[in-house]
């Protein structure tokens, strides 16, 4: 419909849709050849780039599954979880070692002019891997009709159309990333591939970004140049409640903010609102339905996904655990406030003090209104008269910035009851590193060093 509207812009160089659908059908062509039969399974290992981008459109046309995972799990890892969800084929850069199963090579320059092909929405067309409470890998496999629903939902929110370009700073096997591939496609707008070369601060105003996805700590790096927003019209937000500083700071740019709740089996986001301090995530957007039972959030509609991989029953692929009126239970607990809603934790991170359920996602969200807190992990302690008691893990923004405990205490005082203050903090451990727009909580707790405590300033 639009084919010379931009499709991909790379390190400044753009590719339109008429070039980009002659490349994806070149591609889904080669890989019918080199073995792939419909609902057949190709794992994608690598960053994101052009090749990845064009494969995942390409398994559509080929009527394979896309299954991203990402090149930083190490071999072993990788050739199990191809094994676990019954992958016979993969395609990664050549840099990359090679793993059991086939090595699909696929020349990305290569074009094709086929009729274009009546695709069932209905279908799987991929799977991303997401964790469970235990930390198994478990993989949602998705339809076109859930990205569909998924990202028509997103834009009456935030809106897109073909002058808009939507920087890629998730990774394809994100739900995030993947959710801005199909925006942008139903919305004809540009993909912008993120400049590993440059900064955030350089390459927003070159390649003129509208939309961006980010954490707030990144936020506040580019706050502190504020002429790297002058092209940004839209921001979401993601990692939890905003601080008041960046409220703030933000009133002075011509953009509008957004927070969201999302997950992996709904396609992306759920509800979404105008940046908040509050910790709202704020209204059920379209195409989506939200009940809270018992406290836990449940969830349904056309967003939901096909089921998790099911290797064990070749009759049913793919299940989803449903409640016995269809509902998923996110697992995640929450409270309605004025029409919006506010996650106040995950049911499996909840402990007890003492006799009283603490959910960490509260004790983190008071932590981080305050200045020079850029994040915050809450976790238990085993204690032999309460049972267990809160520490937390501060990750402070500018790393030399002073912290005092009392005035820390002092606020948290004001806005949970006493015996949900954390008893001990401890340093960010270093080289941590977010997954899409999420930070993996186990991951940062055992890498975390329990015999050095957070230094505080003098009060």
């Amino acid at each position: 419909m639009h084919p010379q509207a931009i499709a991909l812009i790379h390190n400044g160089h753009a590719l339109n849709y008429q070039v980009l659908y002659a490349r994806i059908q070149g591609a889904a062509q080669q890989l019918k050849l080199a073995g792939l039969s419909p609902n057949d399974r190709l794992a994608s290992i690598s960053h994101n780039c052009i090749e990845a981008i064009i494969l995942y459109w390409a398994c559509i046309e080929a009527e394979a599954i896309f299954c991203p995972m990402s090149p930083k799990f190490p071999s072993q890892q990788l050739n199990d979880l191809c094994q676990q969800f019954s992958i016979d084929h993969y395609w990664a850069p050549s840099h990359l070692p090679n793993l059991q199963g086939k090595r699909i090579s696929i020349d990305f320059e290569q074009t094709a002019d086929n009729e274009p092909r009546v695709i069932n929405p209905q279908h799987a067309v991929n799977f991303v891997l997401t964790s469970g409470s235990n930390g198994s890998p478990k993989a949602a496999v998705h339809s076109l009709k859930n990205h569909i629903a998924s990202a028509e939902g997103a834009t009456s929110q935030i809106p897109l159309h073909s002058q808009h370009r939507w920087l890629l700073s998730l990774p394809l096997f994100h739900i995030g990333g993947l959710a801005i591939l199909n925006r942008c496609a139903i919305a004809t707008a540009a993909v912008v591939l993120q400049d590993e070369s440059n900064t955030l601060n350089v390459q927003l105003p070159r390649d003129q970004v509208s939309h961006v996805s980010l954490v707030e700590a990144q936020l506040q790096q580019l706050l502190t140049t504020p002429e790297s927003l002058q092209s940004v019209q839209y921001l979401l937000l993601g990692g939890g409640a905003i601080s008041p500083t960046s409220i703030h700071a933000l009133k002075g740019f011509s953009l509008h903010a957004f927070c969201s709740y999302g997950m992996t089996e709904m396609a992306s986001q759920i509800t979404t609102s105008v940046a908040n301090a509050d910790g709202l995530s704020g209204q059920l957007l379209p195409g989506r339905q939200l009940r809270i039972q018992q406290g836990h959030i449940q969830v349904a509609g056309d967003c939901l996904c096909l089921g998790y991989v099911n290797p064990a029953n070749k009759d049913r692929p793919w299940q989803l655990p449903l409640t016995v009126d269809g509902w998923f239970d996110t697992k995640d607990i929450g409270v309605w406030k004025n029409g919006h809603l506010q996650v106040v934790g995950r049911a499996d991170n909840m402990f007890v003090c003492g006799g009283e359920n603490i959910h960490p996602e509260e004790i983190e969200q008071a932590l981080k209104q305050l200045p020079h807190i850029a994040d915050a992990i809450v976790f238990a302690e085993p204690d032999e008269r309460f049972g267990h008691l809160p520490a937390a893990i501060i990750k402070i923004y500018p790393e030399q910035a002073a912290l005092s405990k009392h005035e820390l205490e002092a606020y948290l005082l004001q806005h949970i009851a006493r015996f949900k203050r954390p008893r001990n903090y401890y340093p960010w451990p270093r080289g941590i590193q977010a997954i899409g727009l999420k930070i993996t909580r186990a991951q940062v707790i055992n890498n975390t060093d329990r015999r050095q405590t957070l230094k505080f300033a003098e009060s």
